[in-house]
């Protein structure tokens, strides 16, 4: 017994070397950096008011407390917040977004990347560098160049998600751009050519031929897509002043800068911005990883 024992110990003193001690603790900091602000954020919204902001931390609630997500759902919490129309509006948001930026980028970059015409480098390169530029830069004059259309053609750009989902393509369209692109030059050009030899329009190659091949990428782009309209508040911020239409991170924000103090409230209500984000890249864990590296190709 002695003997296995100590040829156990011999064993792991043998695998466990200087340089698997080392990544063991790097990957650990690392674990530790990533899940414990979302353990904590979850955790938050279960605590008391006192638990919260306490001089010393709780790390585990004393108590399963439903009262924040009773007040972000339930029309009798007497400080009901309605957070699900704030849901039903990112989804309104977020979702159209993703698929037009989707279907936008799919018919520039797959030009891009197959047709021949003079200056197609320097447009994927300056699509890209708008993409460069912080948001707040952008938002001025794309604030003005809508009012002006808005009053032209007779709509309010205030308040009007239509107008939300336009200011959000400024900011996912070049990033779509650039990856579908680079994804594209990745796909044999070869296999394009035969179906059309064959007789097969520019159209059906894409639909039949490239597209199945690039349903990673495709994958990527419209989840990427997704998050950052999901995640934004900038330009929500300045097209949005009805709270009815308020997305999440504006209802969120509304919650914290309410003169009575609710961060269980505030926890909440991200842990369930959070939550779908996180299961969506965990279900499409497979084509991100594929569509991120084949588009992180140029070819």
């Amino acid at each position: 017994m002695d003997t296995e024992r100590s040829t156990l110990i011999e064993h792991i003193m043998r695998w466990f070397n200087l340089k698997r001690l080392i990544f063991t603790i790097m990957l650990t900091f690392f674990l530790i950096s990533v899940l414990f602000p979302f353990y904590w954020m979850v955790s938050s919204s279960f605590k008391s008011y006192a638990e919260i902001g306490g001089r010393e931390a709780v790390y585990i609630p004393g108590a399963l407390r439903w009262d924040a997500y009773r007040e972000l759902f339930d029309p009798n919490s007497p400080a009901f917040q309605d957070f699900l129309t704030n849901i039903i509006n990112t989804i309104k948001v977020a979702v159209p977004t993703s698929l037009i930026a989707v279907f936008l980028s799919v018919l520039g970059s797959y030009a891009i990347a197959r047709l021949h015409f003079r200056g197609k480098n320097i447009l994927l390169n300056g699509i890209l560098l708008v993409y460069l530029f912080p948001g707040v830069l952008l938002i001025i004059p794309l604030f003005a160049m809508l009012a002006r259309i808005g009053d032209a053609i007779g709509f309010n750009i205030q308040d009007n998600l239509a107008v939300l989902i336009l200011t959000y393509l400024a900011q996912t369209l070049p990033v779509a751009l650039y990856m579908l692109t680079n994804y594209f030059r990745t796909i044999p050009d070869e296999i394009e050519q035969a179906a059309l030899i064959d007789g097969c329009s520019r159209f059906q190659v894409m639909w039949r031929i490239t597209l199945p091949l690039a349903v990673p990428a495709l994958v990527t782009v419209g989840i990427y897509t997704f998050m950052i309209a999901w995640n934004e508040f900038l330009y929500a911020m300045v097209f949005l002043n009805n709270h009815n239409l308020f997305t999440m991170p504006l209802k969120i924000s509304a919650i914290y800068n309410n003169p009575d103090p609710r961060p269980h409230v505030v926890m909440a209500a991200s842990t369930i911005m959070t939550i779908p984000i996180v299961m969506l890249f965990l279900l499409m864990e497979r084509y991100l990883t594929e569509g991120l590296t084949a588009g992180g190709v140029k070819g």
